[in-house]
């Protein structure tokens, strides 16, 4: 399910990735909820994991993990 806000976002996420990281998580994931809504959209999985994939991949173009902690690439 899409999320408005990045409260609604899994605990897992909000508590590991700052705001920005959180901001463009929730972004993508969003529009991956959107343009895989049909089955035929995403070959393994379900649409939750394939836009969980997505915005876990948007995340880390922009976001490395230095330790436990997440900080923007320069």
């Amino acid at each position: 399910m899409p999320y408005h806000r990045n409260g609604e976002l899994p605990e897992s996420v909000r508590s590991h990735l700052p705001a920005q990281a959180q901001d463009i998580y929730r972004s993508a994931f969003n529009n991956a909820w959107a343009q895989y809504g049909r089955p035929e959209c995403h070959t393994s999985g379900t649409r939750e994991q394939t836009a969980q994939k997505v915005a876990w991949a948007a995340v880390k173009r922009r976001f490395e993990k230095v330790g436990e902690q997440w900080h923007r690439k320069h």
